[in-house]
């Protein structure tokens, strides 16, 4: 079985203390061994032309989801750093609601973890992003 390094509340003030760009609009709703769960608060500067989320309010979504996942896993590496990352958008989010993105680790190593992230509005079934991710986890050393 899976454990993990930091809960929700320890990535939560690692990400406060060394982060805290993304602290004013994103929350930890729920980590896992199998998933995390981060909700982006939508406001008007999230909006594109035609009442929507801009894909790259959504990109910081998927893309602070998998870095929390990877928190929770690994430990508060701050060096921990995106390599690779697409993103298939594949139906308009509701305006004016907040996203919720789940990110699940497929695979870490001592090197790479690689997984997905995919966006809803709350309580909807339906995807309105899938991104697929890769990180640069830095040797021992470099931490």
């Amino acid at each position: 079985m899976t454990t993990l390094a930091l809960t929700a509340a320890q990535v939560a003030e690692f990400l406060s203390r060394e982060f805290p760009q993304v602290s004013d609009n994103f929350v930890i709703d729920r980590i896992t061994p199998e998933e995390t769960v981060v909700r982006m608060v939508i406001d008007e500067r999230h909006l594109r032309p035609g009442g929507t989320v801009s894909g790259p309010a959504m990109f910081a979504l998927a893309d602070i989801s998998f870095y929390v996942a990877i928190l929770a896993r690994i430990g508060p590496i701050g060096l921990a750093v995106t390599t690779n990352a697409n993103i298939d958008f594949l139906r308009k989010p509701a305006a004016g609601v907040d996203l919720v993105a789940t990110a699940t680790l497929l695979k870490v190593g001592k090197v790479l973890a690689v997984g997905e992230a995919h966006i809803r509005n709350p309580g909807s079934p339906d995807v309105v992003a899938r991104a697929s991710m890769t990180y640069s986890i830095p040797p021992r050393g470099e931490r």
